[in-house]
């Protein structure tokens, strides 16, 4: 490292740190000499054993010397096989105590030591030290700063310089070789982490932590100051607070690092290997808000409230968080917990996640009755349970089963089943319970029922917000089109032949009941279509990548049929989830499985490495199925609002090399989808959750342009002027982020043809060419293809063309895009209008004359049934034209459009055709509304901080009235401007 880097990182990151800690929060230093004396002089010993003994024998009065030995042993002589297992130990010792043996007035009797008095922060002894030397058992560690609590050390912080290139990942890397882990395994001194619970990693604006053995991939941001408002913080800073002021304030806060220490902390077994979980952010705000009311509502009946934690979030934890926190809540005394779902798969999936978390003792009730039962044992249970046991558990308004007032009852996707009946009934049976809701989709802002039943927001974290976090990624959305005929003439010959002992009369009573959008969505000619195509999209688009795909059909018939065509086709390993039945058909039954052996595919499925790739559904794993290898989701039937928003979540689960999510919708109405968006306020922050493909195109546009954007001014074939412009370490590394952001647009819109266009292809491999030249020319490391995506460059070698969609939109069936190209084609709209329909009345006249009772009513309920589906298909195809010249527009704003007349770009260009009808120099005027605007933005994460944009909006204000503006155009521009700043602001 230069001596440069080593300044900044020392007076931008460490020094600010520490004192943020010393002066904040009541840290005392130590100094290299204290260390010692405390450690008792050996440099191997990571605890401070000298004030872990000082603080036990104060902590514990009770406790003789051969008691403080024994429990000081208890974390420093840790028998364990590895790092993770002696971690978890020392976890159990420092949250629940250890016991000894304590002898009073002759009589013995186990009590328990305390490590820590969690109760009364205060209590403890909170220290930090820099540059302590830690002995491994081969080299020696220094890691910039050790927080102490007790002598203990229980965060580690490593300090990287802000103009590195990749400061987090320098400082993850340092901390492998810490633990002694991976390519560094043998080395460090992993002694220092039996105890730590926290690995902190500050760059000064970029911040991350972790915990033991965490993968580089899940160490994430901290961005909230909890409980602290961020007002609060910039106060005590006397300045806008950093990503690393905001991490160590929500972090080391004493209160926090107890509580975090204590409660959201916890292990797993995941595919056999033992796994440490650290609390997000929001999920320690949530539960930490639910906390807040419980104990501070006047009217019993709202302690409750809703918890809107988006899909794929971490909502499951959230709750076992909260119902740990509930269980040491003096004021819940010794609660009963209820933990209810809407589905069995669910509620198998939480109780699973209870039990693999160490929850003591969760009851899973199996019936109505053992529901009742477990209830009724006394405070203290944790009952798991479906919301439909509550119909036999409380058969009638009187039947109570518990009126106690220490009862919480956490209730998973609120929204879709647990109000109205089925809420009364927990309502009657626990009539003085706390309802605590959870959803992973946010209420419809038309109903009123969830929040009458459970309360108001307790805390939101929406689509946009995972999605920018790294929680989730992003949802691209996908419409295909499936060309189907219908041969009225021949489908009633079928029928008539296949029964010909009934009456005319039978047949159209036998036509009414068949269920005709299945049968038309089931036909064979279509599945073999729609499934040749989902085959051809899997090995082109997903397959390459290594993440697999959930095909989710109408009916288990047509799941069977799917199925079926796939194998035929010599798919990937497949497999068919559904419900059975007794009375399933022979067809289906061929296709039974056993729970065991459903979730041996459904385990199978959710790894890596094993060969089943494609499952198909129909009413299983839409809701609660969690598998971070499913990169797509072919929907091929007419899901709606909460269902189908939680169907098209499944892709979202992050995982190594997964960029985005993928539905394509092969139904043909893509207006279940806007209805699903609109039952929602734009402020729920669901209208981007789905994004055509069309905007990846438009990713990669801007994305193509902020990478050469350094280089517009040279010459690009004098190499030697080109890499100069790189010599300076922040531009490198804003070179390096803008890079790897491009070649990732390029992945995801290849092998979309659009990505084989010039310059796109041309200008990454000259980018790339020079990134090379530069990292050696810096000592940096050698050029990693793994950058592009392994995909970019075959498809980039292959030369691949989209010949295959060129032929589908040949075709001109009424339900195929090429129909509605044709329309356009023609001269008017009256002409487009008579060619639907003589289309349609063409068929109908010439087939008629043959069967006038039975055809007509037969093709009358087909007809319709095309209608609907060709109307939905044009109006579709018309409004995602209209959204593709928004986005166009959109798209321009963003580039940093000019300013009309004025020669401005940015946010200044962007602000400018607001100010409309005001009477001064307008261009100088939004140059001042912009610059306003960004002093603002640099408190981070500004656009969920109200008091900060009531702040903007007053400056907005003022300068458009000393602008002379219309008084009663004011607050219409202002808000035009803010939505400004969001979209150009927003970090």
């Amino acid at each position: 490292m230069s001596e440069a880097s080593d300044r900044l990182e020392l007076e931008w990151v460490e020094e600010p740190a520490t004192e943020l800690l010393r002066v904040l929060f009541d840290y005392k230093p130590l100094s290299g000499d204290d260390v010692r004396r405390l450690r008792d002089g050996l440099n191997t010993e990571p605890v401070l054993t000298l004030r872990l003994g000082e603080c036990l024998a104060r902590l514990n009065p009770w406790l003789d010397e051969e008691g403080v030995r024994r429990a000081v042993a208890a974390v420093t002589r840790i028998a364990a096989l590895d790092l993770m297992e002696a971690n978890e130990n020392a976890h159990t010792s420092l949250s629940y105590g250890v016991t000894a043996p304590h002898t009073e007035k002759g009589r013995r009797q186990d009590r328990t030591i305390r490590f820590f008095d969690f109760d009364d922060p205060s209590a403890n002894v909170f220290e930090f030290a820099r540059q302590v030397s830690i002995k491994g058992p081969r080299q020696e560690i220094i890691p910039d700063v050790i927080v102490y609590v007790n002598g203990l050390p229980l965060a580690i912080i490593e300090c990287k310089s802000p103009a590195l290139a990749d400061p987090m990942g320098d400082a993850i890397r340092q901390f492998r070789r810490y633990e002694g882990r991976d390519e560094f395994s043998g080395l460090g001194a992993p002694r220092l982490f039996e105890t730590a619970q926290l690995s902190i990693a500050l760059a000064r604006d970029a911040a991350k932590y972790g915990t033991t053995q965490t993968p580089a991939r899940q160490w994430a941001e901290w961005k909230d100051p909890y409980p602290l408002s961020f007002d609060a913080l910039a106060a005590q800073l006397g300045r806008a607070p950093t990503g690393q002021d905001v991490l160590l304030a929500g972090l080391l806060a004493p209160a926090n690092l107890l509580d975090l220490v204590r409660n959201y902390v916890m292990f797993e077994t995941i595919d056999g290997r033992r796994v440490k979980k650290l609390a997000r952010y929001q999920q320690f705000v949530a539960v930490g808000k639910a906390i807040e009311r419980i104990r501070g509502a006047i009217n019993p009946q709202r302690r409750g409230g809703v918890i809107h934690h988006t899909q794929g979030s971490g909502k499951s934890l959230t709750m076992v968080f909260l119902a740990t926190k509930l269980r040491r809540l003096p004021e819940a005394e010794n609660p009963t917990l209820v933990i209810v779902t809407d589905r069995t798969d669910l509620d198998d999936q939480i109780t699973a996640q209870f039990k693999r978390s160490g929850f003591p003792n969760p009851v899973q009730a199996g019936s109505g009755e053992a529901l009742r039962k477990a209830l009724s044992g006394g405070a203290g249970t944790t009952v798991l349970t479906t919301v439909h046991k509550f119909h036999s558990a409380v058969p009638k308004r009187s039947a109570v089963i518990s009126d106690a007032r220490n009862v919480f009852v956490m209730v998973d996707e609120a929204h879709r089943t647990q109000y109205g009946a089925l809420a009364a009934r927990m309502r009657a049976g626990l009539p003085n319970a706390c309802m605590l809701a959870f959803t992973g989709t946010p209420i419809d802002k038309k109903d009123r029922s969830t929040r009458e039943v459970f309360g108001d927001y307790i805390h939101r974290y929406l689509i946009d917000q995972a999605v920018k976090d790294g929680a989730t990624v992003p949802i691209f959305y996908e419409m295909r089109d499936a060309r189907l005929r219908i041969e009225g003439r021949d489908l009633d010959r079928d029928i008539r032949a296949e029964f010909p002992e009934l009456s005319d009369e039978e047949i159209e009573k036998l036509k009414r009941g068949m269920r005709l959008q299945e049968k038309l969505a089931g036909a064979s000619v279509r599945v073999d279509a729609i499934a040749k195509d989902i085959l051809e999209h899997y090995r082109s688009t997903i397959e390459p990548n290594g993440f697999k795909a959930q095909v989710v059909t109408i009916s288990r018939d047509v799941a069977v049929s799917y199925v079926e065509v796939l194998r035929k086709l010599g798919a990937p390993e497949c497999a068919l989830i559904m419900s059975t039945s007794n009375n399933d058909s022979a067809r289906l039954q061929r296709h039974h499985l056993s729970k065991r052996e459903r979730d041996d595919l459904i385990a199978r499925f959710k790894k890596f490495d094993d060969p089943l790739k494609i499952l198909v559904v129909c009413d299983m794993l839409l809701t609660g199925f969690d598998a971070p290898v499913e990169q797509v989701l072919y929907l091929d039937a007419p899901l709606r609002e909460h269902t189908l928003l939680q169907a098209i979540a499944r892709v979202n689960r992050t995982a190594d090399g997964k960029s985005y999510g993928l539905v394509v919708d092969y139904w043909g109405d893509n207006r279940r989808i806007a209805n699903a968006l609109e039952l929602f306020s734009e402020e729920d922050g669901v209208l981007g959750a789905l994004r055509p493909l069309s905007e990846k195109i438009q990713l990669l546009e801007s994305r193509h342009r902020a990478a050469m954007r350094l280089f517009e001014s040279v010459d690009r074939k004098d190499e030697p002027t080109c890499l100069a412009l790189l010599d300076p370490d922040d531009v490198r590394a804003k070179f390096e982020l803008d890079f790897l952001r491009f070649a990732e647009a390029m992945d995801m819109v290849l092998p979309d043809p659009k990505g084989l266009e010039e310059p796109y292809v041309g200008d990454l491999k000259w980018l790339a060419r020079l990134r090379v030249t530069a990292r050696r020319a810096h000592y940096q490391e050698p050029f990693d293809p793994k950058d592009y995506g392994a995909k970019v460059g075959a498809i980039i070698t292959k030369h691949l063309s989209a010949e295959g969609v060129e032929v589908l939109l040949t075709k001109r069936d009424i339900l195929d895009p090429a129909f509605k190209q044709h329309l356009d084609s023609l001269s008017s709209a009256e002409a487009k209008a008579a060619e639907i329909e003589h289309a349609i009345r063409h068929e109908i006249h010439v087939h008629r004359d043959e069967n006038p009772t039975a055809y007509v009513s037969l093709w009358e309920q087909l007809e319709k049934i095309v209608n609907e589906r060709r109307e939905a298909r044009v109006s579709a195809a018309s409004a995602l034209e209209r959204l593709q010249e928004i986005g166009a527009q959109v798209s321009n704003i963003r580039a940093g459009g000019t300013g009309k007349g004025a020669g401005l770009t940015g946010t200044a260009g962007a602000i400018l055709p607001f100010l409309g009808d005001a009477t001064g120099d307008k261009g100088a005027a939004a140059k001042e509304v912009a610059e306003a605007l960004e002093h603002y933005a640099a408190v981070v994460d500004w656009q969920h901080k109200e008091d900060v944009q009531r702040q903007m909006r007053r400056a907005i204000k003022e300068r458009l009235r000393a602008l002379g503006m219309n008084a009663a155009n004011i607050e219409a521009a202002t808000a035009k401007v803010m939505d400004v700043a969001r979209a150009r602001l927003a970090r």
